[in-house]
């Protein structure tokens, strides 16, 4: 692999400034690689011409500046984006085959702010079906595979960031997260993914976009392949943009400052109702025991509550209002749950079998008003629990039950995803962090979350990782 793909974005920026290598060249190594790996279907549409006169303006623009350090950070550096978020010139079906003549006009507030920062987007990538099932598969561009084995899903709803980055062929991009839309992804292809604590990056300019409470559950974020990056495209991407009435500005730490030794590290090994598999726990212990070496105070614990993480999920969900799903699958028309399935079963419905089964099946809450109530009640419990927990330290959650799934597999198991769901209601920073390959060569890897407006703690135990224990393992591909 082109020794250009394995770097940092932060380290492809100042080799750029420094004159070492030409944006040109970088970005050309990256659209390589993406054509080597098109087979993965992880860029849907890309904008490689475009990126390609950008690069080159970049590079003017660092012949005529007369302090190269006064460019934007990630000047020159190329990028890829979730086809969810308006990127101007580009389509934004998220898709839906409704939807699959939308063309942006403007970029998304965080597709501006990394634009603004000098990176280049080489195209948009793959979601499922509205952003909101754990398989990157729709009608519009069809399924994205795994580029460790191509018979694997890749999560969802950033699949195709997740794919694209573990790849190589992307130094990071940009995602959304609302179940664990980020890490699934991250986890599944082997990268890094960090979901913000809720309400500090904008969601504006994606689609669709959460109204209310739900504004703070559904969050924008990261997903790179080194962990070093994190941190400063966290920085670009925070704070309020004056539209999404759900973000707010809040103090950034600083992941330096923290300190391994001494760090109160609180592990929980499951949710007392699905157990990871064995090589899932063997890393997650892995990583217990490296920070015990470096004098952190590790403790164990099991809460009660994640054992209902799902009904706490979909009913604090449901409380924030706004659209609902099958409202925005169906654009507001009236359709019969077994007449849109008989299309299905003959091939002629433009949706796939998840979103029908959650377009039918998410008002199954709203059937039952007490136990949805005690499901919330159950949820604010949880959020104090685990405040308790973590105090000023971190904790580790495995990030779901066993590595990428096969094709289709998802539709018929048990929902594991709530392994990262939960999170999102509670609010808390959560970052994925890649623990090497098991014996199949596939991704393993481990959550670590924080109390709300702590986000540099998880990163700061993501970059200790990336030193202490490995991170990204590029493909054999």
């Amino acid at each position: 692999m082109n020794p250009l793909l394995l770097e940092s974005a932060t380290a492809l920026a100042a080799a750029i400034r420094g004159g070492r290598v030409s944006s040109r060249e970088v970005v050309e190594a990256h659209i390589a690689r993406a054509r080597e790996v098109g087979s993965l279907n992880a860029i849907v549409r890309d904008r490689f011409e475009a990126a390609r006169r950008e690069a080159d303006a970049a590079d003017v623009a660092l012949e005529r500046a007369d302090d190269p350090e006064a460019l934007p950070p990630l000047h020159g550096v190329p990028c890829t984006i979730k086809e969810c978020f308006a990127l101007e010139g580009m389509p934004q079906s998220s898709g839906l085959v409704a939807r699959k003549d939308v063309i942006a006009r403007e970029d998304a507030t965080t597709v501006r702010r990394l634009r603004d920062a000098g990176a280049i987007p080489l195209g948009v990538t793959n979601v499922s079906e509205l952003c909101m099932w754990m398989e990157s598969n729709n009608r519009v561009y069809g399924r994205t595979n795994n580029p460790y084995d191509p018979s694997r899903i890749v999560g969802g709803s950033s699949g195709g960031e997740g794919a694209i980055v573990g790849a190589g062929a992307s130094p990071f991009g940009l995602g959304s997260d609302i179940g664990g839309s980020i890490r699934m992804p991250a986890f599944f292809n082997g990268v890094y993914g960090h979901k913000p604590t809720g309400g500090l990056v904008p969601g504006s300019g994606q689609y669709p976009v959460s109204h209310g409470v739900a504004r703070r559950y559904l969050t924008t974020g990261p997903i790179a392949r080194r962990a070093t990056d994190l941190w400063p495209l966290l920085k670009i991407l925070a704070g309020p943009d004056g539209v999404d009435d759900g973000c707010e500005a809040m103090p950034l730490g600083d992941p330096g400052s923290v300190s391994m030794r001494g760090l109160r590290v609180v592990t929980i090994p499951d949710d007392g109702r699905a157990a990871p598999s064995t090589s899932l726990q063997r890393a997650q212990r892995r990583v217990e025991d490296a920070l015990r070496a470096e004098g952190a105070i590790v403790v164990e614990a099991r809460v009660d509550e994640l054992a209902e993480a799902f009904q706490i999920w979909s009913s604090m969900l449901s409380a924030a209002g706004g659209p609902s799903f099958r409202e925005l699958l169906f654009q507001g028309r009236r359709v019969n749950a077994l007449e849109e399935l008989a299309r299905w079963c003959a091939g002629r419905s433009p949706h796939t079998l998840p979103a029908l089964a959650l377009a039918f099946g998410e008002s199954l809450p709203a059937l039952t008003p007490r136990l949805a109530q005690r499901a919330r009640s159950r949820g604010e419990k949880l959020r104090a629990t685990l405040d308790a927990l973590i105090g000023d330290g971190v904790l580790l959650y495995p990030s779901h039950t066993r590595t990428a799934p096969k094709h289709h597999r998802p539709i018929v198991s048990r929902f594991d995803w709530v392994y990262t769901a939960v999170f999102n209601v509670m609010e808390l920073p959560v970052t994925q962090i890649p623990l090497g390959l098991d014996d199949d060569g596939l991704p393993l890897g481990v959550q670590v979350a924080a109390l709300r407006g702590h986000d540099h703690r998880t990163v700061a135990v993501a970059e200790w990782a990336e030193r202490a224990l490995g991170g990204w393992v590029p493909p054999g591909r």
